[in-house]
């Protein structure tokens, strides 16, 4: 081997090895076991940032180690190719949107394959092209069978940037998702929804197999679907041979009911408009708080605005005329349109009133003190009823269930699930996307496009503006056709699908990307599935992961799979920031990949990406961490090269043991035990907790204890044999993370297959032991000191050395010890008065 560490070198010798051993290569074999590994797949953007190299780093460790444990793996990559940015770029640049997205594929696989992850390059897949998108008008025709896909005049969401609508899940914060501080505003447009609310049970129900997903994205979908069990009550409004029905899951406070909130666009307003005593006034204040409700949902949920109609309704528990009034934060999709206003129990309620004047009645106490008038916040909490009636005294769980029967019996309301998840509106008025299968006959109406038929292409040149319309209107090429039923003239839907109907089932084609009888090959699909482990950012949980659930529910349904959850254990990363703040070219603080990887070699970049901080967590660059990184490799690189001729003649067995443990000599013993504990924690992490960054923090310290051997190793204290178990277990732990040195120095140790062709050894139990245990001491619940005890030290004797201890002792100071817990190799807590 080579004296110095040539990066560039090394890693284009592995590289063309591994490709000529068709090393990642997987196919289905029913004698062995798999293993799914699979990253999110990127958008083409133009290059790869440092994100995505922690993210797909983190997949290609598991995908290498569970090779060398003997699975049989599939690590597939593509490109989510359709979307927005591609169609800018066009505008921008003047170039066709498919030039630009195969361009930038291009440049990223480069950087991809130059990274050395281990995907099978046979299975890529880019979700625009025809014979993908294909299979997205396919699903969304069997969908439209079953009613699950459906059009409608709806309120939706605009982007003023993206000139486009955004679905439900793509506001964030009363912003579009990608332009951060552009307020959403709404309008009404026909358009193409599909039905995921009929699958909302199932995708509740069905989190309970997903006990290897974080707690933290299942909580986050919970509350998007927002199933709330509550009480629909009807509200007789006078004057009107009308009733308004609201719906609340806290009837239990309804005695404390002071006004009925409407949207600006309820039904019922035109009707109250039509017999006001002051119907001018009355539409200028629904005209208004409707722009208050559509101009921005950031201003709307900032402000509350409001205004009486001058109506009333009677509250049909309590039989009180109440004040009607219209509200900008009432939706009409939501709910009913309609809501109780109860000041004293509900914050937004609250603080309407203050602000208008309504009184605000408090008819719900906390069970062990009164609140104090006047509240200068509502009560949220359960509690007892009071002032309610014949339901006084009933806690509010009571109340609920005995309201809602009596409401039921008496005529004026029932018990009902809703639910905050609404309907996913698809349809985008952009180019750069899947063709909706649907046309418009004159005499036919809706016609799904004939399966045969398929796929509807996008025309090659089209005239893109970014102004509002769907570009594929000013095609008359694309939008002019004859019905299949009639033989009429019809026009197509001009409108392309939302994006993430692309991801929402991309993972199921890598594993026939060929197959054109179907959108997936159902043999293949049941040999892979389900995805064993799946990797990217929280950021997708209420996006692309719910709909991705979604779909493969639909699936299930018309017979494509035979289960209803796609993944098995989901892991979600932490971002990748610089002093302090997410990368980005305004900020100047983008840090290039392939800069680094130039510079210090990709074993360098993934070794530190994998180190700098827990996978979960975020990590923040630093220049002096990556030369670190660098300086380790080197460090590693020169201890092989220097005994590399003393250890390449020795012979290694299998398993990696090349002496007994019973022969071992003190600085023997001490040497393998830091080698089988590393080994053990990559072992262990790999398998269960991801800790990456201490594994590789080990794997350091075994380095350095290795270097401190040298003198023993010289003197003869230190056996070939045993240095060579330690280094050849060194470089099996790195081996996961840098593949391309690992490689080279298992070669320069005399092997002729390369790592992937190396099952991964077993610890040593024995000589992976701790032989010490550090053991915090709490004086009352505070760690006060640290002790040392032996492995097997029994109870009594880590109580003596506890209380032994010389800051202990100067904590206790004469103080009564009343009890002393100890927690075997855990934690001993003292409890002194």
């Amino acid at each position: 081997m080579d004296v110095n560490y040539n990066p560039q070198q090394i890693e284009a010798k592995w590289q063309r090895r591994w490709a000529e051993l068709k090393l990642f290569d997987a196919d289905v074999d029913p004698a062995r076991k798999k293993y799914y590994v699979l990253e999110m797949l990127p958008y083409p953007s133009g290059a790869l940032h440092m994100g995505h190299v922690r993210n797909y780093t983190l997949g290609d460790a598991l995908a290498r180690y569970m090779g060398m444990k003997g699975f049989n793996v599939i690590h597939p990559m593509g490109w989510d190719a359709f979307g927005l940015p591609a169609e800018n770029a066009a505008i921008k640049h003047g170039r066709p949107p498919a030039d630009w997205t195969f361009d930038n594929i291009a440049v990223m696989r480069g950087q991809l394959k130059r990274l050395g992850f281990s995907y099978d390059w046979r299975r890529e897949i880019a979700t625009c092209t025809p014979e993908y998108y294909r299979w997205n008008q396919w699903i969304f025709l069997k969908m439209y069978e079953r009613g699950l896909a459906y059009r409608k005049k709806s309120r939706v969401n605009w982007c003023p940037e993206c000139e486009t609508v955004l679905a439900n899940e793509q506001v964030v914060n009363g912003c579009c998702w990608r332009h951060e501080e552009t307020p959403v505003v709404e309008k009404e447009l026909e358009q193409w929804f599909l039905k995921i609310t009929a699958y909302a049970d199932r995708l509740l129900e069905d989190m309970r197999h997903l006990v290897r997903w974080p707690e933290r994205v299942l909580t986050m979908q919970r509350n998007w679907i927002g199933k709330s069990p509550g009480t629909f009550v009807d509200f007789k409004v006078e004057g009107l041979d009308e009733s308004l029905r609201v719906f609340t899951t806290r009837v239990d406070t309804i005695f404390g009911c002071t006004a009925v909130f409407i949207a600006p666009d309820h039904p019922l307003v035109e009707k109250l408009i039509r017999v006001s005593a002051s119907p001018q006034k009355l539409r200028a204040d629904a005209e208004r708080i409707q722009a208050a409700a559509t101009g921005s949902r950031a201003e709307a949920s900032l402000e509350k605005v409001g205004a009486a109609t001058g109506f009333q309704a009677r509250n049909p528990f309590n039989g009180e005329l109440i004040p009607v009034w219209l509200a900008n934060f009432v939706l009409t999709e939501y709910g009913t349109g309609a809501v109780m206003a109860v000041p004293a129990h509900d914050q937004r309620d609250f603080e309407f009133c203050k602000t208008y004047g309504l009184p605000i009645r408090t008819v719900i106490q906390p069970k062990e003190q009164k609140l104090k008038e006047p509240l200068e916040e509502a009560f949220i909490e359960y509690g007892q009823l009071v002032d309610s009636g014949k339901y006084s005294c009933l806690t509010s769980e009571q109340a609920i269930e005995k309201m809602t029967r009596d409401a039921e019996a008496e005529g004026f309301g029932q018990g009902t699930v809703q639910y905050r998840i609404k309907d996913w509106g698809i349809s985008r008025q952009r180019y750069w996307g899947t063709p909706i299968p649907i046309l418009y006959c004159e005499k036919c109406g809706i016609v799904p496009v004939p399966e045969a038929d398929l796929p509807v292409v996008l025309p090659p040149r089209v005239k893109l503006t970014g102004q509002g319309k769907s570009p594929l209107e000013t095609v008359p090429d694309f939008v002019h056709t004859s019905c299949p039923r009639c033989g009429g003239g019809a026009r197509r839907e001009t409108d392309t699908m939302d994006t993430f109907v692309d991801s929402s089932w991309y993972f199921y084609r890598y594993t026939d990307p060929q197959i054109t009888s179907g959108p997936i090959n159902s043999d293949a699909v049941r040999y892979w599935f389900p995805v064993d482990q799946y990797i990217g950012g929280i950021e997708h949980a209420i996006l692309h992961l719910i709909y991705m659930r979604f779909f493969t529910k639909v699936m299930q349904d018309i017979g494509l799979v035979e289960f209803s959850e796609p993944v098995a254990r989901l892991f979600t990363q932490g971002m990748v920031l610089k002093d302090g703040s997410a990368m980005s070219k305004s900020k100047g603080n983008v840090v290039d990949p392939t800069e680094m990887c130039d510079k210090y070699g990709a074993d360098t970049v993934r070794l530190y990406m994998m180190f700098a901080a827990p996978p979960e967590k975020d990590l923040d660059w630093s220049d002096a961490g990556i030369e670190g990184a660098w300086r380790f490799l080197n460090r590693v690189y020169r201890l092989v090269e220097k005994h590399q001729a003393t250890l390449e003649v020795l012979q290694s067995t299998p398993h990696g043991m090349t002496v007994t443990p019973d022969r071992l000599t003190g600085e023997e013993r001490n040497l393998l035990r830091k080698a089988h504990q590393v080994l053990r924690h990559v072992t262990e992490d790999m398998e269960y907790r991801w800790h990456y960054n201490t594994d590789i923090a080990m794997c350091m310290e075994l380095a350095n204890q290795l270097a401190e051997s040298e003198a023993a190793f010289a003197a003869g204290e230190i056996r070939d044999e045993v240095l060579r178990e330690a280094v050849e277990l060194l470089v099996i732990s790195l081996s996961p993370f840098a593949p391309h040195v690992a490689d080279e120095l298992w070669e320069a140790l005399g092997h002729s297959k390369p790592l992937l062709k190396t099952l991964w050894p077993a610890f040593d139990p024995a000589l992976a032991a701790e032989e010490e245990w550090e053991i915090p001491v709490q004086i009352n619940g505070k760690v006060r000191a640290r002790i040392l005890a032996a492995a097997g030290a029994s109870e009594e004797e880590i109580r003596r050395l506890a209380l032994a201890d010389e800051k202990v002792t100067q904590y206790l100071n004469g103080r009564q010890v009343i009890k002393v817990i100890v927690v075997p190799q855990k934690l001993v807590n003292v409890v002194v008065k």
